[in-house]
């Protein structure tokens, strides 16, 4: 019997209603139990506020007019408000705006109040009642009676928590444990959690012999190759193999067979030196023709064998056509599947012979093995005198964690940062007046939850044509305005990822997670980034 859009809508509000992880699960795994096969992505999608096709592309403006009379009774069901929305989402050409208007409306219309706030929270990107990704996940082996961490790792392997959700409900045990890494199918990158120094960093290695290996700022690069065919995915997973036909060409010219790789796309000038992100970032999507070169700008206030791979990596490396000053050169540090074998579990040791093995030196990243500290120092100052952002750390006997964030991996670098999310802006006075200025900043509430906590503002660091970028970027995602004393404030939803530069973090009551930024001053936007990847309130207290 197909399922009602009104069941999942009272576990939305049941879920909203309590702050309780258990209880949410609970909900959750028992609605999903009785989704049909054929409603699972969706019915996931939904609950955890997106649809089977990601964004609609519906404005806040269009979705506040489409408000209307609700029905007396449920009668949508979960198949046909997906298909609903992927034929909201697919339609184009003039009139477009007119026409979804008139979708909506309809759609609004046969819905109860408690659904209305559900779609709104979907389309609207609204809906923080607290269903994370990992509160689904353990939602969804309660459900299918399978291992959360059977259902964790088809997540990651899979890059898309609805077909993890099919494997466990609707395939069975046996199509969950097999999900394994395959070229041409692109996972979730591991990431490294913050180091204060390179000795706490070597001391999270349980003092053992770690790879030092320099840290970029870069774009992060996935590389697949199989058959000869090459794919190239951003850490979003999204693909950009047609932009950067010289990486493909490097990729197919490697030894052996089948590979998955990871590593880093980097501008590098005719010097060797490396390109600013921003400029990396702006090249790369110029090439897609996508963004002005102003987005994620720079702030204005922003002032042995290792020998010979180093060597290489600065000269050895075929130059990369790009639109820009600098060529795009790729940097692979992991090899997560080689000689036709996944070897993701396979410590690092391994995978670092592997990835000797295939990619020669010049397209490797410079990095040593020591368990010494001033050894790793002297790496740290070489990787930031040749203009690098510092050094990862990572433990030699552990494996490629995708999607993981934890303490096998550490980044050393001397600036202290946070990727924060942006929670309301206001409007500029005098030279700024006309342009949204001043950011409210928030650290995730939780590593499980999508609640933020403001820990402070900035308007450091903003040149002219950034302020005229966030200008119109907040604007649309405008979900409502201050009265009062508070007239001149836009809040937005909470989507936009900036890094922030402080010298430090002090106790204050001012804030609601009793930590303020000092000197806080914004260094660039991070659109590679998602809302869930940002910083959480725990992070910016230990610098306390």
């Amino acid at each position: 019997m197909p399922t009602l859009f009104d069941d999942l809508a009272r576990t939305s509000d049941a879920v909203g209603a309590t702050t309780k992880r258990t209880e949410k699960v609970r909900a959750l795994a028992e609605v999903l139990m009785h989704l049909q096969p054929d409603e699972v992505r969706a019915g996931v999608a939904f609950l955890v506020g997106t649809t089977t096709v990601g964004r609609v592309g519906i404005g806040w403006a269009a979705l506040s007019s489409a408000r209307t009379e609700p029905a007396g009774s449920p009668r949508l069901v979960v198949a046909e408000v997906d298909r609903l929305l992927v034929d909201l989402s697919a339609m184009s050409g003039p009139g477009v705006v007119a026409a979804r208007r008139e979708r909506l409306l309809d759609l609004f219309g046969r819905a109860t109040e408690r659904e209305q706030r559900l779609l709104a929270g979907i389309l609207g990107g609204e809906l923080r009642q607290g269903a994370s990704e990992g509160v689904m996940v353990t939602a969804i082996a309660r459900a299918a009676g399978r291992r959360v961490a059977d259902v964790r790792r088809a997540a990651m392997m899979t890059g898309d928590l609805l077909e993890a959700a099919h494997l466990a409900l609707v395939d069975g045990r046996a199509a969950l444990e097999g999900v394994s890494m395959q070229p041409l199918r692109p996972v979730l990158p591991m990431l490294a959690g913050p180091a204060a120094d390179v000795a706490d960093a070597l001391d999270g290695a349980g003092g053992a012999a770690a790879s030092v290996e320099f840290k970029l700022d870069g774009a992060r690069l996935q590389a697949h190759r199989r058959d000869g065919e090459v794919r190239l995915y951003t850490r979003n997973l999204n693909e950009v193999t047609d932009r950067l036909p010289g990486v493909v060409a490097v990729v197919r010219s490697f030894r052996g067979g089948d590979l998955v790789l990871d590593g880093e796309v980097l501008g590098v000038d005719d010097r060797g030196r490396p390109a600013r992100f921003q400029d990396t970032m702006g090249d790369l999507q110029r090439v897609a023709g996508e963004v002005p070169s102003g987005i994620g700008a720079a702030a204005a206030d922003d002032t042995g064998s290792a020998d010979a791979d180093a060597a290489g990596a600065d000269a050895a490396v075929a130059d990369l056509p790009v639109a820009g000053a600098a060529a795009l050169r790729a940097f692979f540090f992991d090899a997560m599947f080689a000689d036709g074998s996944p070897i993701h579990d396979e410590p690092l040791s391994r995978r670092r012979d592997a990835l000797t093995e295939v990619v020669p030196a010049g397209s490797r990243l410079p990095s040593i093995v020591t368990a010494d500290p001033v050894d790793a120092q002297a790496f740290l100052d070489r990787a930031l005198r040749e203009g690098h952002e510092g050094v990862v750390v990572k433990g030699l006997d552990t494996p490629y964690e995708a999607g993981r964030r934890g303490a096998a991996w550490r980044k050393v670098k001397p600036v202290h940062t946070f990727d924060l999310v942006v929670l309301a802006v206001e409007w500029g006075h005098g030279r700024r007046r006309g342009w949204l200025s001043n950011l409210h900043l928030g650290a995730r509430a939780s590593s499980s939850g999508s609640e933020f906590v403001m820990v402070g503002k900035t308007f450091k660091g903003l040149t002219d044509e950034l302020l005229r970028w966030q200008t119109e970027r907040f604007l649309d995602l405008e979900i409502g305005r201050g009265s009062g004393r508070d007239a001149h404030v836009v809040h937005v939803r909470p989507e936009q990822v900036v890094e922030v530069a402080v010298d430090g973090v002090q106790a204050s009551s001012r804030y609601p997670g009793g930590v303020a930024l000092r000197f806080a001053r914004v260094r660039r936007y991070r659109d590679d980034k998602s809302a869930a990847e940002a910083d959480t309130i725990d992070t910016v207290r230990a610098m306390l």
